[in-house]
């Protein structure tokens, strides 16, 4: 029996356990202290002159960024649709309401076509948007000179969810500094991992001192316990800070290895007909967080659940390419611009394992169930 290949596994080779050791043996293993600090500075001088605040998750980034950009109960931000929940869940958190829109063929992102549409109805209707969320969809730049032209011109600030982009670049600039706020998650399945945490990036000093205080309960600089607002609990601990460190030493050779791991698939799956891949436009680098592939049935003879389902019974995990969140229940009330890019994107995509330690022989491995499925259909 073969062993699992897994969709995106954590492996610990550095000095993860030299640095939670040093924690375990320091005052400091709540938030606060060096190595939150050491985290924070280190990951800073990646992003200079961008500073960062180590936060508990991805998703307490967005909410805590929203705050900053002032969204209120009655708000209403533009999302993209086709990405993970935890996108626009922080819009209803403040009681505010999210405005889905299409993503365009090219980066799987925001269509600026479908953003402006979004933008002209709502402000027709007496409704400006508070703020739009882009995301960088499995690591992917979105289209940033389109949207910011857009976005610019009736002055709405960009949230950018760079959860799933660390290491992504647009024309040289580092993914997740693009916006007027930056958010990384470092869940267990990202290029670099806590365990479960994230960041809230800005170049605005005001504004990451704000988010430090709300992030730390709205606790004041005082030697009482003293709240003029209400705050959250969302600081990073010293213990995944120090995971993150170490992880932070090797940010650049886990790309490469991401990047070789799509590089190889697509060279395999080159002459397979009815498969295609998300490729980088010019002037796009993307970390190839995870490789994802397009089947197209009539051209294949298969379609993604028959392969999921192939893969699985080889003990293979695969996975279907975000749910548009229009689509979802949980959003069933929310209002939708655009076509159908991220339906059809939906119905014909599968995750492919894409972890930084996959093996040559394990990719084969995933390629041989992949061509199995069009002996089958010959």
């Amino acid at each position: 029996m073969h062993d699992s290949i897994l969709l995106s596994s954590p492996r610990f080779e550095g000095n993860e356990e030299k640095y939670v050791k040093e924690v375990l043996q320091s005052p400091y293993v709540a938030a606060g202290g060096p190595f939150l600090e050491n985290f924070e500075k280190g990951f800073a001088g990646r992003l200079f002159p961008f500073h960062v605040i180590g936060l508990n998750t991805g998703t307490s980034a967005i909410h805590i960024g929203l705050m900053l950009l002032d969204v209120q109960r009655g708000d209403e931000v533009i999302c993209q649709s086709f990405t993970f929940c935890a996108s626009a869940n922080p819009i209803t958190y403040l009681g505010a309401t999210p405005i889905f829109v299409d993503s365009e063929p090219e980066t799987w992102n925001m269509c600026p076509h479908a953003l402006e549409e979004a933008i002209k109805d709502r402000v027709a209707l007496g409704i400006k948007p508070k703020a739009i969320i882009v995301v960088d969809l499995f690591g992917m730049p979105a289209k940033y000179d389109e949207l910011f032209t857009i976005a610019q011109h009736y002055g709405i600030p960009i949230l950018e969810d760079a959860a799933e982009s660390l290491g992504s670049k647009y024309k040289g600039q580092e993914c997740g500094t693009l916006g007027q706020i930056g958010i990384y998650s470092f869940n267990g399945n990202k290029i670099i991992t806590t365990g479960a945490g994230g960041a809230l990036v800005s170049d605005n000093p005001l504004l990451l001192e704000r988010a430090r205080y709300l992030a730390s309960q709205a606790r004041e600089k005082v030697h009482y316990f003293e709240h003029h607002s209400i705050g959250y609990n969302y600081r990073m601990g010293n213990v995944p800070a120090a995971i993150g460190r170490a992880q932070l030493e090797s940010l650049d050779q886990k790309i490469l290895q991401r990047r070789a791991v799509f590089d190889k698939y697509q060279k395999l799956l080159k002459d397979f007909e009815g498969i295609s891949f998300l490729e980088e436009p010019e002037g796009f680098y993307s970390n190839r967080w995870l490789t994802t592939i397009l089947i197209d049935p009539t051209v294949a003879g298969f379609d993604r659940e028959q392969l999921r389902l192939a893969l699985e019974k080889e003990q293979i995990e695969s996975r279907y390419l975000w749910k548009p969140l229009h689509l979802q229940v949980a959003f069933k009330e929310s209002k939708y611009y655009g076509g159908n890019v991220a339906v059809q994107l939906y119905g014909k995509g599968l995750c492919l394992p894409s972890s930084t330690h996959l093996t040559n022989e394990e990719q084969e491995r995933v390629v041989g169930v992949i061509a199995n499925q069009y002996q089958k259909v010959m």
